[in-house]
């Protein structure tokens, strides 16, 4: 998939040579080789010149993608309205907890909804690891919600430590984790790193694999038809388990709730799949050179929603369910959201514009069945949420 995009900017290719110089420095440093995960997390989240880390607009059609938050405030309306018992079933004292705000669209309009179902939590808390979001997030909440609402909202420098109890929401996160890539040599199982040609450009390397990494990967491959053919080469997730119970902090009872794209194990390590899912995004085209433009460009791996469901149980949560958007959506008051929608809106382009967001949430060949749904839960219940077309039997 080579991008057919024109070049950056002179200063945006400044800014991206810049980065690529102090990954350069990583390389050598490390020994010439880096892995893969690393130079993934220095081009996302090096401070002030990773991608997210930097100041360029990433959401929405001026961005690199639009997420389901900024294509249609009824994905957020209907999030709200899933996890309205649960907040009502934990009390005054509850916690909302965001992982990655994005540009504050979901937190906007969740909010005004969970003020319409009586549901508003104690706190809505966005833990956000770049300055910039961070400052965007606040600058939108601030002009758009009301000070009721606004006062409510709060930034966290890290997981909450002190006890709570509440909900976890992440929208199109797990997918930007750094996520170590392996490939199978002579029945060995061998890790991805970056190393420079003479020129100093990034290309792909092996080495053996570290024993967690290996363990990892063999754990995946026992529970596939047929062993990992040579040569194949993919992404395994190893620290997601430890990922989950650090941004959960003290969590106690309450539930989770991930939504991204991705697929159940079998599909995601499919025979054919011989190189993964990794891939870039800029300017909404997608390309596999992930070297290109660090800084500048999205990187992405899809969910292996196995191993998100292996994660969340293990960090002492009950398994809630696991669905299509598409479902989880319609079964979650979609038609309901959008009546109300049409019933406040001005005219009937506006009218017109509510159905085609609803079409690029649900129909199989734009976000439905590309993304799912996945919940836990622990003292509350949250499986009503996943009755229609549960996908359980697929993990």
């Amino acid at each position: 998939m080579a991008s057919t995009l024109p070049p950056p900017d002179v200063d945006a290719q400044s800014h991206s040579a810049h980065l690529r110089e102090v990954i350069q420095e990583q390389v050598i440093a490390a020994g010439g080789h880096l892995p893969f995960w690393k130079f993934m997390e220095l081009a996302l989240y090096a401070p002030g010149l990773g991608y997210y880390s930097a100041g360029a607009r990433k959401f929405g059609p001026g961005g690199d993608f639009t997420t389901a938050p900024e294509r249609s405030p009824l994905f957020s309306a209907c999030v709200a309205d899933v996890l309205t018992p649960v907040l009502q079933q934990l009390g005054p004292d509850a916690v909302f907890m965001e992982i990655g705000g994005g540009s504050g669209a979901f937190a906007e309009t969740c909010l005004a909804k969970l003020l319409a179902n009586d549901a508003l939590p104690a706190r809505y808390a966005i833990l956000e690891p770049s300055a910039d979001l961070r400052e965007r997030q606040r600058e939108r909440l601030q002009a758009r919600l009301p000070p009721l609402l606004f006062e409510l909202v709060e930034w966290l420098d890290g997981p909450i430590q002190e006890p709570w109890s509440g909900v976890l929401f992440a929208n199109e996160v797990i997918d930007a984790l750094p996520t170590p890539r392996f490939t199978i040599r002579d029945g060995e199982v061998f890790e991805e790193h970056v190393a420079l040609d003479g020129e100093g450009r990034f290309l792909r390397t092996d080495r053996p694999a570290e024993p967690m990494l290996a363990a990892a990967v063999r754990h995946v491959e026992r529970q596939l038809p047929e062993p990992f053919a040579e040569g194949y080469r993919s992404e395994v997730l190893a620290q997601l388990p430890y990922w989950i119970q650090a941004v959960m902090g003290a969590m106690r009872d309450g539930a989770m709730l991930f939504v991204d794209y991705g697929y159940a194990r079998g599909e995601y390590y499919q025979p054919q799949r011989r190189d993964g899912t990794l891939r870039a995004f800029r300017q909404h085209h997608v390309t596999d050179d992930v070297f290109a433009w660090p800084g500048l460009q999205d990187i992405t791996a899809s969910v292996d929603f196995t191993a998100l469901a292996e994660a969340g149980t293990a960090a002492g949560f009950d398994f809630a369910g696991y669905c299509s958007q598409a479902s989880f959506l319609i079964g979650n008051r979609l038609q309901e959201n959008l009546a109300l929608a049409e019933s406040r809106a001005a005219d009937d382009v506006a009218r017109h514009a509510l159905r085609s967001q609803v079409k690029h949430l649900t129909l199989p060949s734009e976000m439905g069945e590309r993304f799912q749904a996945i919940g836990f839960q622990r003292g509350v219940e949250l499986g009503a949420a996943f009755l229609v077309g549960d996908l359980s039997h697929r993990l």
